[in-house]
């Protein structure tokens, strides 16, 4: 299964500027923050790993039928790494047993997107 997703980052800069904190408690996890707020383009950052859990989330539906929150999926990675993702919910862990999950996120100026990609192992 796969899931694709693209963001122009102003959105979530948007986002960011009218719902500030309680935007971010929203949607990213405490790891998540620390790591895009260490960075210097914090926007994209968090852009792409907003595409990423929207990429995540499509692929883990089309598998299992799972609908997931978007802080149920966790984004990390350190710069020059592949990104990983931590799934916060038990039950869809039980149901992507079988699979791989794999994912690539990418940003520029105005975009980041992501894609998920579930393999059977």
């Amino acid at each position: 299964m796969i899931g694709v997703d693209l963001v122009k980052n102003e959105r979530i800069g948007g986002a960011l500027e009218r719902f500030g904190e309680r935007f971010l408690r929203r949607v990213y996890t405490e790891r998540e923050l620390e790591y895009c707020f260490s960075t210097r383009d914090r926007v994209p950052c968090l852009a792409a790993r907003w595409a990423c859990k929207e990429a995540v989330l499509k692929a883990v539906y089309q598998c299992c039928g799972i609908l997931l929150r978007l802080k149920e999926v966790e984004v990390l990675g350190e710069r020059g790494r592949p990104a990983r993702v931590n799934i916060r919910r038990p039950e869809a862990l039980k149901a992507l047993e079988p699979y791989r999950l794999v994912v690539s996120l990418s940003h520029e100026r105005d975009y980041s997107v992501a894609v998920a990609l579930l393999e059977r192992r």
